[in-house]
């Protein structure tokens, strides 16, 4: 009935079906770990809600069909012995459905309805279509039976509890089409000159046109970059509230934010093939600074939180980009990323440092991204080392771009204070073995068993080389066969779904890797890179994975873990076709 699937197969379970700019995706997850028996149409504006459930049924009884699911990058496709439904993106906010031996019941995701939750459903008397119209999501939601027949409709212009919903089918022999529109609130009929078949061939092209200029390297040394790539790709959406830019969302299950240091990664996979997508994706958490210079902890379609912030990577990240990318910024954006970020610095060198310390501190967990490392156990408001190292890198940075936009008085002061910085890391934290934590209000210091204590390695060339080599010899007892476990396997508080007590993260992964590398200690740094990347390509993109068995934990479609491996990936095709780049970094 429709062209063969291309591109890489995928578990909706795993990794919601949707396309670059939408809003929505058409997936079994319907809250937070929270798994529904049918494929829904869910929403990410205003949170995350199932709007629309997809019922397939047997034509010949009328009940409930259990189709199998599969999807590639351009369709989604429920079979069911000589029965099919297709659906594919027609647009960001368009799906078309196709079927064939199967009819399908569209229903309101929720039966019941009050003046404030639910959704009203009700024939559009000027085209007759039916539309719902969703409190949650403030949008409507337009079907448009193109051929076929209406087989029923019901809860029309309902209150209260009532079944709303349209079922669509075919004579016997038949094929049945319709429209699924995400809308505001009204626009003309739907139309289109456009087969389905074209509706597929040009969703497929477009991914793998992304695909192509994001992974171009790829081979079968590298097998899931097509996958991470779509994860990348279907995670994107089109400016709408407070996403000030195209934004890749870390998932579009209920992960459905931009947090400020989640962004980064996704930023230097992009940078190569999608130089503007990386650009935005870097300074959109800047676009909300506070008067203060802080970043938001997060940014989302109606929402902005203050409440916590994230660490200060993006110096680093920015080091990386502007290498990264085939064209610098021009003046104009350089001048005004190099203000921003020095706000940022400022922030944590002012608001963040209390008076007369050398150091700043993190007033909880969730400001480190480590949200519950044990390094945060004795106290919760806290100089750490990481956090130190991570805003020298930033200062560098800064220092490099004053010396950039010819501003020499200013990068000798980055230069001076990413240096007192430095010496007062080492001098206050440093135990000839260890980095210590210290309370910023008690003064009391401790270690713990977290790798947090160790990701100062990602001063790397920085650091002294005996630290360096203390730092790699603690991190290789971390390792296990699928990478760097958060808390080491031996301590009493590891917890196999501890969150940051365990499992293996991509974001640690990524800056240890690079540290080691810029540090020198090169045979490290290619283990830590391969037992993720391998991970990867037999466990998926998942928020965290377990440490000990690889399993997939929490949300499984993280454009973070995606983004990751891609950059892994890429420095590992490199150093297959050039020996050289192995030791440049």
């Amino acid at each position: 009935m429709t062209a063969e699937p291309s591109g890489p197969a995928f578990s909706v379970h795993d990794i919601p079906f949707s396309t670059y700019g939408s809003w929505f995706g058409i997936s079994p997850v319907v809250a937070q770990k929270t798994y529904a028996d049918d494929l829904h149409l869910v929403s990410h504006q205003n949170g995350m809600h199932p709007v629309l459930r997809f019922v397939p049924l047997d034509p010949t009884t009328g009940e409930r069909a259990a189709p199998r699911v599969s999807a590639t990058p351009g369709l989604l496709t429920w079979n069911h012995g000589r029965g099919r439904i297709d659906l594919a993106y027609e647009s960001p906010d368009t799906v078309r459905l196709r079927g064939e031996g199967l009819g399908l019941r569209i229903r309101a995701a929720e039966d019941t309805l009050t003046p404030f939750t639910g959704a009203y459903f009700f024939r559009d008397p000027v085209d007759g279509s039916h539309v719902y119209t969703s409190y949650e999501t403030g949008r409507r939601y337009r079907i448009t039976l193109l051929s076929g027949t209406r087989a029923d409709a019901s809860g029309t212009e309902a209150l209260g509890s009532a079944d709303r919903g349209l079922t669509v089918a075919a004579a016997p022999g038949g094929v049945w089409e319709a429209a699924v529109e995400e809308l505001d609130s009204a626009r003309r009929p739907y139309a289109s000159q456009t087969t389905f078949e074209q509706v597929v061939t040009a969703a497929r092209n477009t991914f793998a046109g992304f695909a192509d200029a994001v992974a171009p390297w790829r081979s079968r040394n590298t097998p899931a970059a097509e996958l991470a790539a779509y994860v990348l790709w279907s995670a994107t959406v089109r400016p709408a509230g407070f996403v000030t830019r195209p934004a890749v969302l870390m998932s579009k299950h209920w992960m459905d934010k931009v947090w400020s240091w989640d962004h980064c990664f996704n930023a230097l996979a992009l940078a190569p093939g999608a130089p503007a997508l990386a650009w935005d994706q870097f300074s959109l958490p800047f676009d909300h600074q506070d008067e203060s210079g802080s970043l938001p902890d997060s940014v989302t379609h109606s929402e902005v939180l203050y409440n916590y912030v994230k660490p200060p990577i993006h110096g680093w990240a920015l080091g990386h980009l502007r290498r990264r990318l085939p064209q610098p910024p021009d003046r104009a954006e350089l001048t005004s990323t190099y203000r921003r970020l020095e706000r940022w610095t400022e922030f944590w060198l002012t608001a963040r440092r209390a008076p007369a310390a050398d150091l700043p501190h993190y007033q909880h967990g969730n400001d480190s991204g480590w949200d519950n490392a044990t390094t945060f156990d004795p106290e919760r408001v806290v100089v750490t080392a990481d956090l130190a190292a991570f805003l020298i890198l930033q200062m560098r940075e800064l220092a490099c771009l004053a010396d950039e936009l010819d501003l020499p008085d200013e990068a000798h002061r980055w230069t001076r204070t990413a240096d007192a910085t430095q010496a007062a890391l080492l001098g206050q934290l440093w135990r000839g073995d260890r980095f210590v934590a210290r309370g910023a209000l008690t003064g009391n210091t401790w270690s713990s068993s977290s790798l947090l204590d160790l990701m100062p390695i990602a001063l790397g060339e920085h650091l002294p080389e005996h630290v360096t080599t203390a730092l790699a010899g603690r991190i290789e007892t971390h390792l296990t066969a699928y990478g760097l476990a958060t808390e080491l396997p031996s301590s009493p508080h590891y917890l196999s779904d501890g969150y940051w007590r365990g499992p293996v993260w991509a974001p640690a992964v990524v800056l240890i890797e690079d540290g080691l590398r810029r540090g020198g200690h090169h045979r490290l740094a290619d283990d830590v890179s391969t037992r993720f990347r391998t991970l990867c390509e037999h466990h998926g993109f998942a928020e965290n994975f377990d440490a000990l068995t690889g399993t997939g934990l929490r949300d499984r479609a993280y454009t973070w873990t995606a983004s990751s491996y891609l950059l892994l990936a890429e420095a590992h095709e490199l150093r297959l076709a050039s020996p050289a780049a192995r030791t440049s970094g």
